[in-house]
């Protein structure tokens, strides 16, 4: 495919991307070209992008650690949709992120909870699931929240980036995600952390004050300590990742 054809491919209108890509074979074919054309472009073009095509049928997830992704999909447009997981163990300086990037930022949070509560699952699997089984753990109250609020979505986008794991190594900035059929937008994928770091200062963007606090990487409060990156994350076990990303 030439680069103009690329590019004609990748700009239908609204309209016509509802009638040509609901069909998951054409989803899967659209992400593959866009995450081709749209390598090396800055996360605000990816972001556009997927803005752009898919309107209403796109959202964002956000662990809350800072609000990079909500400040530059609220400055493209305003009412963007951003989901935030809400574990029922996050810490509370999470919560309070998650108030704070709702008040000052032109986005619409979407707070989305497992279907039992902590006491319930406690009931029901036993106190500290997360102690015993964290794989179980995490795909209740994150895994299949996710799943659920997907749903009404034809594309979704995370602030996940190549330099965070080795898992994460091989990501592109716009790829099928298989196990959910849609499209994943990975605008930061190309960044650095210090490329991170600079976007937050030069735009007083909020991050979670945690991060000042010893820990590189913020998940629920009883399988997050401090430490670099993400070695604080289910720390004493060979768990690496909660299942939100493959």
């Amino acid at each position: 495919m030439t680069a103009a054809l690329e590019l004609s491919y990748l700009h239908h209108d609204a309209s016509e991307l509802h009638d040509l890509y609901d069909a998951s074979d054409g989803l899967e074919h659209l992400a593959l070209h866009a995450g081709a054309a749209l390598e090396g472009a800055e996360p605000q073009e990816i972001l556009r992008w997927a803005i752009d095509r898919f309107g209403p049928r796109f959202v964002i997830a956000s662990s809350m650690a800072d609000a990079v992704l909500a400040h530059m999909a609220g400055q493209i447009r305003p009412g963007v949709r951003v989901v935030f997981l809400d574990t029922g163990y996050h810490f509370a300086e999470t919560q309070g992120m998650a108030d704070a990037v709702e008040s000052v930022t032109p986005i619409q949070l979407l707070r989305v909870r497992p279907e039992q509560s902590v006491a319930e699952q406690d009931a029901t699997y036993g106190k500290d699931l997360w102690a015993r089984d964290p794989d179980l753990c995490c795909r209740l109250r994150k895994v299949l929240p996710l799943r659920r609020a997907l749903a009404p979505y034809v594309a979704w986008a995370s602030g996940i980036r190549r330099d965070e794991t080795d898992s994460r190594r091989e990501i592109k900035v716009v790829e099928w995600d298989s196990s959910r059929q849609k499209i994943k937008v990975n605008p930061l994928a190309g960044w650095t952390e210090e490329q991170v770091d600079a976007y937050i200062a030069a735009n007083n963007v909020l991050v979670n004050p945690l991060l000042s606090d010893g820990y590189g990487s913020i998940g629920c409060a009883p399988c997050t300590k401090r430490g670099a990156g993400r070695e604080g994350r289910w720390a004493g076990t060979s768990k690496v990742e909660c299942g939100l990303h493959g």
